[in-house]
């Protein structure tokens, strides 16, 4: 094989396998299009679990419905974006009672997601994370670092 034919399968099988590496990142990380409702539910329980995770934290309440207790999952950002909004594993505690306000799977079991319009609430009414608003980049939070011009 003469060295410009070479040269040119090496860099062909360089741009394949880019192109790979590439796609798989990209379809790594799912989106929410048509996996939850639009509307908000709103669910107040008991918390039962905080688990502070990546990619995705979990808050975890029984929430009393119809005279039996119901299981939520409220999924919300990584740990590092929670840290931003003050949360620690102290934040929420179990026996703790919260408000959240997410949407709902669309197959009715009851989890829900955090971001768009979420919101948790403590018992005493304060905000303690907010969710982006549609078509806008998530807020911060009271404890994120300050974000700089350009960024």
């Amino acid at each position: 094989m003469n060295s410009k034919l070479m040269s040119a399968s090496i860099v062909a099988s360089a741009l394949a396998l880019a192109w790979m590496t590439a796609s798989a990142s990209i379809l790594a990380h799912h989106g929410d299009a048509g996996r939850y409702e639009d509307k908000i539910t709103t669910v107040k329980g008991t918390v039962v679990e905080l688990q502070l995770i990546n990619p995705h934290s979990v808050v975890v309440l029984d929430v009393p419905e119809d005279g039996k207790v119901v299981r939520w999952r409220g999924e919300a950002g990584s740990a590092t974006q929670l840290k931003g909004w003050c949360w620690t594993k102290d934040v929420i505690k179990a026996g703790d009672t919260i408000t959240m306000l997410g949407r709902r799977l669309k197959n009715g079991s009851p989890y829900m997601t955090l971001s768009e319009n979420a919101r948790v609430i403590d018992a005493n009414g304060k905000v303690i994370y907010k969710g982006n608003d549609p078509g806008q980049p998530n807020e911060p939070g009271p404890c994120a670092p300050a974000r700089t011009a350009g960024r």
